[in-house]
């Protein structure tokens, strides 16, 4: 059973004052870390339902789905600041104290700034997931049997999109009020990922706290649904 592949939900740039534009001094407060933050969100249900593997659908052509709505999303989340994302505020693609590096397709290792980094991440997986012999969307094309890894290798450098936007772009998100949609998209992934173990534990380390404050259930009550 073949499946359509868009986003679950849509994210909304509301007119709320814009930031300056101007990257603060790195802090070494996590304000996303902050209560009247992380509870607000744009769902109101387990995200975990959403990830359970359906029991007519192919295990491969469900990962593909998902990760083709999740590069749409995050690309989606990511444009919403990227005029503040430039090589003189990221000067280096990083989060808290980790610097990413890219690595061509020769595995050459190149240190770039935050834009040009997410510039090759995004252009890398947009290649792949819609190159028919990787993510084939026809009934009765077989999906490669490197699948599983280039699926890792997408969810690898799609974490390291969402965890820049935090690190570095959490007040200008919250500043255009669209945290409860960055939470939301973060706590959704971060549930698929573990659900089909996607990443090594080690890798979303650096993430940890926030994925404990957004991934613990919230009394019905405490959610927060922005408008």
């Amino acid at each position: 059973m073949k499946l359509r592949r868009f986003g679950s939900y849509s994210l909304i740039r509301k007119g709320k004052g814009k930031p300056n534009g101007k990257k603060p001094p790195t802090e070494e407060k996590k304000h996303y870390l902050d209560a009247e933050y992380t509870k607000v969100r744009v769902v109101d249900f387990e995200l975990k339902e959403l990830v359970v593997l359906p029991r007519e659908i192919d295990l491969n052509e469900w990962l593909a789905s998902n990760t083709t709505t999740f590069f749409n999303l995050i690309n989606l989340q990511y444009s919403t600041i990227s005029e503040f994302c430039t090589g003189d505020t990221c000067p280096a693609m990083s989060a808290y104290s980790t610097t990413y590096f890219w690595y061509d397709e020769k595995g050459k290792k190149t240190k770039c700034t935050a834009p040009q980094y997410v510039d090759f991440v995004m252009s890398s997986v947009q290649k792949l997931v819609t190159d028919e012999d990787i993510f084939p969307t026809k009934y009765g094309k077989e999906f490669p049997n490197t699948f599983d890894s280039l699926v890792k290798k997408i969810c690898r450098y799609l974490f390291h999109v969402l965890a820049h936007i935090y690190w570095s772009h959490y007040k200008e998100t919250v500043a255009m009020d669209l945290h409860g949609h960055l939470n939301t998209l973060y706590t959704h992934f971060i549930v698929f990922i573990r659900e089909f173990n996607l990443m090594d534990p080690k890798e979303t380390s650096i993430m940890d706290d926030l994925t404990e404050a957004l991934c613990t259930p919230l009394p019905p009550q405490n959610h927060v649904t922005e408008r």
